[in-house]
Parts: C-alpha cells; sequence; structure tokens
C-alpha cells in the first residue's frame, strides 16, 4: 500500500469531477487500499479520491469511533464506489467539519441530519443504506468532493476568505 499526495486548496484537482468506475477490479481495490493507507497517515475520517488526484467515484470512510466512551478508536472501514445520494432528509444538522484538503481549518457546516446512499463496495457488491449522525455529514461531504464541492463551498463568503487567510498564515509560518 502507499500513502498519496493529498492535495490542498487552491490545487485545480480539487475542483474536478469524478467520472463514474465502470469496473470494480483490482487497480480499483488497490486505489480503495490507496486510499485508506493516505487517509490513516493523515489521521482523516474520509476521503474522496479526487483529494489524491484520482479522477474516479471512490471514497473510504472510517469513523474510528470508540466502542465506549474515552476507549480506544474501533477501525470499522468502508469502501463505496460509485455513491449516489438517493435521499436526504429536510431537517438539518449543524458539524464543525474539517478537511485533510483545508488542513486545520474548521467551519459550522449544516447539512441534511440523514441520507440515503447507494454503493457498491470493493467487492462490486451493491449496498444501500439510511445514515444519520456523523456518518450522514462526512458521506455528504465526500460526496461534495467527487463533484468538485468544498465544505467552504457551504459557509459565507466572510467565513471562507477568514479560513483562507488562516490557512495562508499557517502555510507561510512553517
Amino acid at each position: 500500500m502507499t500513502v498519496l499526495t493529498i492535495l490542498e486548496v487552491p490545487d485545480p484537482g480539487l475542483r474536478a469531477v469524478a467520472a463514474p468506475v465502470s469496473e470494480v477490479d483490482a487497480s480499483i481495490r488497490t486505489m480503495l487500499a490507496d486510499m485508506f493507507e493516505t487517509m490513516y497517515a493523515a489521521r482523516g475520517i474520509g476521503l474522496a479520491a479526487t483529494q489524491v488526484g484520482i479522477e474516479k467515484r471512490l471514497v473510504v470512510i472510517d469513523l474510528q469511533e470508540p466502542e465506549e466512551e474515552g476507549g480506544e478508536p474501533v477501525r470499522k472501514p468502508v469502501a463505496f464506489v460509485n455513491p449516489e445520494l438517493l435521499w436526504v432528509s429536510d431537517e438539518m444538522a449543524v458539524y464543525n467539519e474539517g478537511c485533510l484538503s483545508i488542513p486545520e481549518q474548521y467551519a459550522e457546516v449544516a447539512r441534511p441530519a440523514r441520507c440515503r446512499v447507494k454503493w457498491l463496495d470493493g467487492d462490486a457488491k451493491p449496498h444501500e443504506e439510511e445514515m444519520d449522525g456523523l456518518m450522514a455529514t462526512c458521506i455528504q461531504h465526500e460526496i461534495d468532493h467527487l463533484n468538485g464541492v468544498l465544505f467552504t463551498d457551504h459557509i459565507s463568503r466572510l467565513k471562507r476568505d477568514m479560513i483562507m487567510k488562516k490557512l495562508a498564515k499557517a502555510r507561510k509560518a512553517a
């Protein structure tokens, strides 16, 4: 497995719209494994293929939530090939989102609290599931990436400008 380079704003690759995967084969499974390796190395909970310069509709997520309060994180990796939102709730939820492509910057983003998603896994097995909580937020965030949308597109221009200034300052200091 390989740790891939994560694109960071303002890289134009982050605005690419990913193409559907026509066949889940060994090369796709290798890409998914590399994406998991990259996500874990970056200490993230989700990663879209476009974030590593792969213009395919692939997402990996592992919320790594502990089984008990204060316990060790438990890995439950989920690979999504061609994920598609089928339905979103009218009810909204606000989450303080961050992104591996916009390092160390966070903002409160309102998204539908629940969603229904269909996808194929790494073995081309179809799935359909209603999601809520952090998983609903995360899958919507990652599907946005596949469509060339960043979490900062969901916040006000003022907040977006503040994040970009803080990011520029952090890069300059580094």
